[in-house]
């Protein structure tokens, strides 16, 4: 069975970060390009954050660049979301995405980051 599981959302205060966490099972991870989406109260998903799969080439949201880093690492199936400068205006449920040409797109739960002082 096709899983992502994500995990690491919480409730920071402006300035402070997060490291969310998604690890996957039941597929080829290796394989996949890997991201990361959130949505807001009220507001359409958006893509965040890409990373190849062998984790080399990574792709940013302009509102993101700077403050977000994406990782993974194939040995443990699992990637990573640090969100470090956090804004009011991250606040959403993250989800974690994987995603390969010809094959079927695979999503996770979400997890909830809220920021708010």
């Amino acid at each position: 069975q096709v899983q992502l599981v994500e995990s690491g959302g919480g409730l920071v205060q402006p300035g402070g970060s997060l490291r969310l966490s998604c690890v996957a099972s039941g597929f080829a991870f290796s394989t996949y390009t890997m991201r990361w989406y959130r949505q807001a109260p009220g507001k359409e998903r958006e893509w965040v954050a890409t990373v190849s799969s062998t984790g080399s080439v990574t792709n940013y949201l302009d509102s993101v660049k700077g403050r977000f880093t994406i990782s993974r690492d194939n040995a443990k199936d699992t990637v990573y979301l640090q969100m470090n400068s956090l804004k009011p205006d991250d606040t959403a449920v993250y989800y974690c995405n994987a995603h390969q040409i010809r094959r079927p797109t695979y999503w996770g739960q979400g997890t909830q980051v809220s920021v708010s002082s």
